[in-house]
């Protein structure tokens, strides 16, 4: 049998869908509902794409299960226009001219489930660039954008090709770069955020990679009370982040 491989240019579920046309609506090309979804869930959302004057259709529900790869996609699917990620030459323009400016980079993050919760955590914190490696990471697919609810559309994501020539690169842009690490001499509440700053979170199970925990400034640590020894990588970045915008907004308030 044939594998269906996960296209990058759609979203699906009621959430995800709402999010982008909400946000987004010029970069869906289509919306195809199951015809047997007659709920009212059903109905709001039709409303809402009448009101954005999307463009959608009902359709067959084998038909919406094929676009999607026979996911669960809970009667509902968008089409989007292909939104390639900036190359890495784009970063520092991307970053020009910011005092406060908060990047993230994400180590070779595999599970896709992960990477749409990182993604929709960095978006909500106000970060300005998610940095990714171009090989050996979760590509940004359907999977991704349904987690992320609607944040791939709205976070630059700059694919790089090699993650420490990035830092250092970071660095001369008077980054100041912080890892993510249980070995790390200082807890993140530790860590001064103010200015601009790259939070560097490593892949699930094997942490931050050699050469990257070389070219970081600073290794912080979540100090951890409960018996297991760490999170999911994804709540870990919200909690790197979130704590980098409280410290950040503290200091634009002064």
């Amino acid at each position: 049998m044939k594998r269906h491989h996960q296209r990058s240019n759609i979203a699906y579920g009621f959430h995800a869908v709402e999010a982008i046309v909400k946000r987004n609506r010029e970069k869906v090309v289509e919306v195809i509902i199951d015809r047997q979804r007659t709920d009212q869930r059903t109905k709001n959302i039709v409303a809402l794409l009448e009101k954005s004057k999307v463009s959608f259709r009902f359709s067959n529900h084998e038909e919406s299960k094929i676009t999607s790869d026979g996911v669960n996609n809970q009667g509902i699917v968008a089409i989007l226009k292909d939104r390639s990620p900036a190359k890495g030459e784009k970063l520092e323009i991307i970053l020009h001219g910011l005092t406060q400016g908060l990047v993230l980079v994400l180590d070779h993050i595999q599970d896709p489930h992960n990477l749409g919760a990182c993604l929709r955590s960095a978006e909500c914190a106000g970060v300005d660039a998610v940095i990714m490696p171009r090989e050996g990471a979760s590509p940004v697919n359907d999977t991704v954008r349904k987690v992320a609810s609607g944040a791939v559309e709205n976070v630059n994501i700059v694919y790089v090709a090699n993650v420490a020539q990035t830092l250092k690169k970071l660095q001369q842009l008077e980054y100041w770069i912080i890892g993510a690490a249980d070995q790390g001499n200082m807890t993140l509440y530790d860590c001064d955020f103010t200015g601009n700053i790259a939070i560097v979170m490593g892949a699930e199970g094997k942490g931050l990679r050699r050469l990257t925990t070389e070219h970081c400034d600073y290794l912080a640590r979540i100090p951890m009370l409960g018996a297991v020894s760490s999170l999911n990588v994804s709540v870990a970045t919200g909690v790197f982040l979130f704590e980098a915008m409280r410290q950040q907004q503290r200091e634009s308030n002064f």
